[in-house]
Parts: structure tokens; C-alpha cells; sequence
């Protein structure tokens, strides 16, 4: 059998580590690792990695896409999308920052403590790439979310962008110059903070007004975007309150991420994002 080759196509001057040893880990037998890749550069990248093997070969050449700037992540992944035709074509998942696989593992943990067939509401703080896809697999779980920025206009502006996908009168904008924290949190069962590293959300006391029955932290740098939550929290409960740090969270992350470079080689033909990336995570658990 042909050997497992994943091109790994990053954004950022150096292809991560991080990225590299959980494809090793995953099985894959070579890398071939490419540094400040711009769109310009992917037709040639791709095409070298489909031409040197025949079609029915190719299941065994894979795409992951990566790097700091999930918005350059997705001009790779549009890039590469246009490089394939009829049976040449190899999978492609976009990982970039941890993006899809974080926020599936996010959503994930929530539901395993509020089942989202029954409509739990949901505030989303921060209205960065994690914050967006947490928004829109909620909401694609027919969850109304609130999805909350520091202008409201940018959140109203993600609210119009992901009412693409899913339906949009289950978004709300809220942004945080026209509300303060505490009423953006009053009444909410799931919160996620998904913000700028070493940005405090909310504070311990806030938390503790708003009460949610699973509050969610993705920041590890400190200060964490919760108060009163630990990095290593997972499911631990704080005055009722079902609680997750960004470690906590990380070893489903960590799952869904290997189950996803897995994937690639099953067929030649999938393409892995935010929905994809999170079925995938719903199936192993």
C-alpha cells in the first residue's frame, strides 16, 4: 500500500509543530511540511502532490491546512478546492488555530451536560474564528444563541455572516458598548468564552450572578477569560455551575483532531470544516 503523505500547507513563516506531531501520531508516514503559503502558491503545492500518483492511489495523500490566521486558512482551503477535478483530487482539513476541532470539542462538552435537542440558550463571548464556529454549531442544533462582542456591530455583522448556514433568527448581536456583561449573561444556560488570549471576560462574581448550568473557557494564558475557573477544570462544578478550562476541553480537542487526520485517508475526496469536524467528533464520543 502506498505510504500516508500529508501535505501540510500553514500560513505562518514556520508550519507548527503542534500540527506535525499530532499528524505522526495520527499515523501518517511522511509529512511534507510548507511554511508562508499564500494563495498563489497552492496550485503548484497541490497539484505536485495529485500528479505523482494515480487516482486510485490518491486516498493515500491528504491536505491539512493551518497556521495563526484562520481567515488566510480559508483562502488556502477556497485555493485548494479549485485545484481538484473529476477523480484527481486528494481531502482537505482546515484546522488553522485550532479552529473547527476546538470549537467541536466545546460544543461537545456543553451537551454532555444540556441536551441541545431541547433548546438550552447560549451566549458566545467573542466573535473571533472559535467564537463564530461555536455560534454556528449551536445554532445548527436549533440552539438561540447570543453571540457577543465588544461593538455590537461587529456582532451583528458575524450574526449576518453565519446566518448563511444556519437560520439566523436563532443568532442574536449583542455587543458589549451597548450592554453590560451582566445582562448579556442573565438568563443564559451555556456560556462560552472563546476571546483574546489573556483577556478576563468575566469576572468570578459576574459568573456567579449569571448562574449558567455550563460555563466553557477557552483561554489558557492568564488571566483566564472566566474568573473562578481553572485551566484544568473539566466538568467540575462551581456552585452549580458545570465548569471547563481550555485543558479540560483539550483532551477531546486532541481526539477529534487525530480522528479527523484519520479521516483524510478513508476516501479522496472529503473536506473537513467546521460541520464535518464536528460529526466526527459526535461519533467517537
Amino acid at each position: 500500500m502506498p505510504a500516508k503523505i500529508l501535505l501540510c500547507l500553514d500560513s505562518d513563516p514556520q508550519p507548527s509543530v503542534f500540527d506535525a506531531v499530532v499528524a505522526v501520531d495520527s499515523g501518517v508516514d511522511h509529512l511534507l511540511r510548507h511554511g508562508g503559503v499564500t494563495p498563489a502558491d497552492v496550485e503548484g503545492l497541490v497539484h505536485g502532490a495529485m500528479f505523482t500518483r494515480a487516482p486510485d492511489q490518491l486516498q493515500n495523500t491528504a491536505l491539512f491546512i493551518g497556521g495563526s490566521d484562520v481567515a488566510a486558512g480559508e483562502e488556502l482551503l477556497a485555493a485548494a478546492a479549485e485545484c481538484f477535478f473529476g477523480p484527481m483530487r486528494v481531502s482537505v482539513l482546515l484546522d488553522s488555530n485550532g479552529c473547527n476541532t476546538t470549537a467541536a470539542a466545546a460544543v461537545l462538552a456543553a451537551s454532555r451536560h444540556a441536551e441541545l435537542g431541547d433548546k438550552p440558550t447560549a451566549t458566545v463571548l467573542g466573535s473571533g474564528p472559535v467564537g463564530q464556529r461555536i455560534a454556528l454549531l449551536l445554532a445548527g442544533e436549533g440552539v438561540r444563541v447570543q453571540v457577543a462582542s465588544r461593538k455590537q456591530a461587529r456582532a451583528r455583522e458575524v450574526c449576518e455572516r453565519l446566518a448563511d448556514h444556519v437560520d439566523g433568527s436563532l443568532l442574536e448581536a449583542v455587543g458589549r458598548d451597548q450592554k453590560p456583561v451582566a445582562a448579556i449573561l442573565s438568563g443564559g444556560d451555556l456560556l462560552f468564552s472563546a476571546g483574546p488570549a489573556g483577556v478576563e471576560m468575566v469576572t468570578a462574581d459576574e459568573l456567579a450572578a449569571a448562574s449558567p448550568r455550563v460555563a466553557i473557557d477557552l483561554n489558557a494564558a492568564p488571566p483566564l477569560g472566566i474568573g473562578g475557573i481553572e485551566v484544568t477544570d473539566k466538568a467540575v462544578d462551581r456552585s452549580g455551575c458545570v465548569s471547563y478550562g481550555a485543558i479540560g476541553v483539550g483532551g477531546t480537542k486532541m481526539k477529534i483532531h487525530r480522528a479527523a487526520i484519520a479521516r483524510l485517508f478513508e476516501t479522496n475526496d472529503a473536506v473537513l470544516d467546521a460541520a464535518e469536524v464536528y460529526e466526527l467528533g459526535k461519533a467517537i464520543g
